[in-house]
């Protein structure tokens, strides 16, 4: 297999776990990765890299082709060294622009073509970087995946707080927090979006419970604004949540824009719950 890599640098671990499963090895496209992993190898740039080390110092051997990608994944190397060692005026480390423009980019991504419908390749290519280098931020696309999530209830987290903070009225905080809710998902970019699908989409179980953190996050700020309200004894507090954060997420298969506002819609949700009670 690391005959493999050096011959032909370029193949991706699918088409080099055909290539294998053609002469006579079985492997899996994961486990040629996880090889090639294990001895830095498993993006073409650094295939290329170890060529170039082991080879004449000229590098004669290597394609025009190969010697592009060797140049572009130094430029991007340099963009994230370069990232890395920026300071803020108060000595703390500026935010990681390179990072942020990837999960913008896999957002778009994933809303239009699906997770599985995308590559780290096809990442690499809308923010004009190596496959490597987005392998240098996350180190598998589920860690990307994970990422964007995380990335939105934080965001969504923040923009709650800040609409129900002056407000002291429990049924009008609870309102507003439903606002920001669909308005995020209807009307936000594509990292909101995801975060609002993942509220309700199941995935494996593996990748669940990485999710479940960030979405228990924001539930518990959903538990404290229903735990406030004056609702009757008989009231199972739990039902209400849960059928209220149903609501919510079901507007993301019948909203249509031009029609009511995601104000208007959670004034006359949380009417429609507390006329319930």
């Amino acid at each position: 297999m690391l005959l493999l890599a050096r011959r032909y640098p370029q193949h991706g671990q699918a088409k080099a776990a055909r290539e294998l499963k053609s002469a006579g090895h079985a492997i899996s496209p994961s486990g040629v990765r996880y090889i090639w992993k294990k001895h830095n190898l498993e993006t073409a740039y650094k295939r290329l890299k170890a060529i170039a080390a082991l080879r004449d110092p000229t590098m004669s051997n290597l394609t025009a082709n190969q010697l592009a990608i060797l140049k572009r994944g130094d430029i991007s190397r340099g963009l994230v060294q370069d990232s890395r060692g920026s300071n803020t005026a108060d000595g703390a480390a500026a935010p990681d622009e390179r990072q942020n423009q990837i999960l913008q980019a896999a957002a778009d991504l994933f809303v239009k073509q699906g997770y599985g419908g995308t590559s780290i390749r096809d990442i690499a290519q809308r923010v004009g970087l190596l496959p490597g280098s987005v392998y240098h931020h996350f180190p598998c696309k589920e860690d990307l995946f994970v990422a964007i999530h995380h990335e939105g209830f934080r965001q969504l987290v923040v923009r709650s707080e800040a609409a129900i903070r002056a407000e002291s009225d429990p049924w009008k905080r609870l309102e507003l927090a439903c606002a920001v809710h669909i308005d995020s998902a209807m009307e936000g970019d594509a990292i909101a979006r995801i975060t609002a699908i993942g509220l309700f989409a199941i995935h494996e179980d593996r990748l669940q419970r990485r999710l479940e953190k960030d979405r228990e996050t924001y539930d518990q700020q959903l538990r404290k604004l229903v735990a406030d309200l004056d609702l009757p004894r008989k009231t199972n507090r739990s039902i209400f949540r849960l059928a209220l954060l149903g609501a919510l997420n079901w507007t993301l298969i019948w909203y249509r824009p031009g029609k009511m506002t995601p104000k208007q819609i959670a004034r006359e949700l949380i009417r429609t719950f507390r006329a319930s009670t």
